[in-house]
């Protein structure tokens, strides 16, 4: 339940929404489930590798599924957003993600969605052990709210409308 695993929160939230049970997938080095949507499913993963070759899983399930890179939507921690904040994003940098510099390394390209979920910056504290700690209970409390708000705006996203999707993300907050 650390900062660093907001992502993988994330998608065990949305599973628990959608009453669906993740297996383990030795083929995609983690854990996998999907959504059934029409006309297509959405695969659900939580990489069981270090978060530093995530990029290897995410690269195995879209090889497997053949699922372009402009659909994959990737959900991580941001350290430079505020904690509680959720932004939506279309490709960009790793931003010093060691997760985000695997996964666009492993699929050759960095054209896919983000959900960036801010956990904020320590003021003193070391970085690698502000991330690797639980979030304080009022932190945990808005990081929670901003996973709710970010699951609200899914149908939108998995409809294609990401500039609706984004809209009322960001306009939530």
């Amino acid at each position: 339940n650390t900062r660093h695993n907001v992502g993988a929160n994330f998608i065990r939230a949305l599973a628990q929404a959608e009453h669906v049970d993740f297996l383990p997938e030795a083929k995609f080095k983690g854990l996998h489930t999907r959504i059934p949507l029409q006309p297509e499913n959405c695969h659900l993963l939580l990489p069981t590798t270090f978060m530093n070759n995530s990029g290897q899983a995410v690269r195995a399930v879209a090889s497997f599924y053949k699922i372009p890179t402009e659909a994959i939507l990737v959900v991580h921690d941001e350290l430079d957003l505020p904690t509680g904040l959720a932004k939506l994003k279309q490709s960009g940098g790793h931003g010093g993600h060691n997760g985000l510099r695997d996964i666009i390394e492993q699929l050759g390209g960095n054209n896919f969605l983000r959900l960036r979920l801010g956990i904020g910056r320590p003021s003193k504290e070391d970085v690698s052990h502000y991330v690797l700690s639980d979030p304080s209970l009022a932190e945990q409390k808005l990081i929670d709210t901003a996973i709710a708000n970010s699951i609200a705006v899914l149908p939108d996203l998995f409809a294609g409308n990401i500039a609706q999707a984004i809209q009322t993300l960001h306009s939530e907050q």
